[in-house]
């Protein structure tokens, strides 16, 4: 058995602390953070959508300090520009979204997994 992953952070209310790390979290580069609260692990990003434009941005998230839901979260992101649409344009939107769906419930999967994991812990 390996011993769990940790990572330590300077933050600026209680100094360096060293906290786990889930195997999913990408790291805390750019990082202190203001206060142990903000400290957040963040996964990969996934654009999601057809590749050329995105619809959403998506990735595991979880504030194990915070205030709020302390769980892991799916965070999704809309980063389309609106737009006035012909019906063709709504067509190719309907598309878009249609394989966006696709794309997001393999990440679904993946968060039920992983909560069922941290919930057995």
């Amino acid at each position: 058995m390996t011993a769990p992953r940790t990572v330590t952070v300077p933050t600026l209310d209680c100094g360096d602390v060293t906290v786990p790390e889930p195997t999913w979290c990408t790291g805390h580069a750019g990082q202190p953070v203001n206060a142990l609260c903000d400290l957040g692990h963040r996964g990969p990003e996934h654009h999601i959508g057809n590749g050329d434009q995105p619809v959403f941005v998506a990735q595991l998230s979880q504030y194990p300090h915070g205030s709020g839901p302390r769980d892991i979260h799916l965070y999704v992101e809309a980063v389309a520009e609106a737009a006035s649409l012909a019906p063709e344009g709504v067509e190719a939107l309907a598309a878009v979204l249609t394989e966006a769906a696709d794309q997001l419930r393999p990440l679904a999967l993946q968060l039920a997994v992983l909560r069922a994991e941290e919930a057995a812990l």
